[in-house]
């Protein structure tokens, strides 16, 4: 197995939905309150929590609840899918923290909410 995917398997994940009853592959489910559940588990983790999707970031930026911000831009055009962040009701403002380049041609830009 890759250290990708062994650094994967073993991580602990969590489900935030309303309309499932069970998960698996090491993960816990998370229903109700957004605001008081995702501070217990940022305390809880001790290292933050990693966060994907499109519907959770903008439940968790509509709450003021993201520390860090990652995007990561790939050298391809599609032209279609979800639209990160549509909807949201207020701007953020961001920082830049870093950035880092892969050989790839894909780039990773990292910011934090200016508050």
């Amino acid at each position: 197995m890759e250290p990708f995917a062994r650094t994967i398997d073993a991580a602990k994940k969590y489900v935030v939905s309303s309309t499932r009853d069970r998960v698996d592959w090491n993960a816990e489910l998370v229903r109700g309150d957004l605001a008081k559940a995702v501070p217990q588990l940022k305390r809880a983790s001790g290292k933050g929590l990693l966060v994907g999707g499109v519907k959770l970031p903008l439940a968790l930026a509509e709450l003021g609840l993201i520390d860090e911000y990652e995007f990561v831009v790939h050298p391809s055009l599609v032209g279609h899918g979800p639209m990160l962040f549509a909807g949201l009701s207020k701007r953020v403002d961001l920082k830049h923290v870093s950035r880092l380049e892969f050989g790839s041609g894909a780039v990773a830009m990292r910011y934090e909410p200016r508050r």
